[in-house]
């Protein structure tokens, strides 16, 4: 993972990380809200996260209510001597309801269809995720951020707040945030891009 170099003295930052590896990751499993734990591949991804981002000035460490995401973040502390200081429920993953534990791989399009039509609108993650980080940023005005969250959240949350298709997100990947597309009265959230499993 390259480092995440960011100027400590430039003032407030934000970035989000995806959670480390899951066995349901690998399987290629919908997890969803499913509070699935971290491998050992998770854990190295989250320390690999962690060397990366360490040495940033970083402030502030938050993640999901999900275990996965909140060991990734304590693994992410241990790299850059934060605590976990809280749990953000509106960085929560995209709710797949029933169709949480299915297998995605080689799935015809009709039965991808059919499983993500149960799931949380596209549009309502974007927004729940947008407000979240607009939540956070506002109540640490100038403060460096660390928020750990999960794969479909950020991808549908970035590409809406630029307006473009952001691509997937990987285990362990730190995404930055331009801050100026969190001020309130700034651009709207674009509609949010077409779903894939993360």
């Amino acid at each position: 993972m390259p480092r995440f170099s960011d100027d400590p003295a430039a003032g407030g930052a934000l970035v989000l990380v995806r959670h480390g590896q899951t066995d349901w990751n690998a399987a290629g499993r919908l997890q969803g809200r499913t509070d699935i734990p971290l491998n050992d591949v998770g854990r190295g991804q989250a320390r690999a996260a962690g060397r990366a981002l360490a040495g940033g000035g970083w402030d502030l460490l938050v993640s999901s209510p999900l275990g996965r995401a909140a060991e990734t973040a304590r693994i992410i502390g241990e790299c850059t001597g934060l605590e976990l200081e809280r749990h953000e429920p509106g960085l929560l993953e995209r709710d797949y309801g029933t169709a949480e534990g299915e297998y995605l791989n080689g799935l015809a399009e009709a039965e991808l269809a059919r499983i993500f039509g149960v799931a949380e609108a596209e549009h309502a993650v974007a927004a729940r995720g947008t407000a979240a980080l607009r939540r956070l940023v506002g109540e640490h005005p100038g403060r460096r951020i660390i928020a750990v969250a999960h794969g479909t959240l950020i991808r549908l949350t970035v590409s809406a707040l630029r307006g473009t298709a952001h691509p997937r997100v990987l285990n362990g990947q730190a995404v930055a945030v331009d801050l100026d597309l969190l001020q309130e009265g700034g651009r709207e959230p674009a509609a949010a891009v077409p779903v894939t499993a993360s």
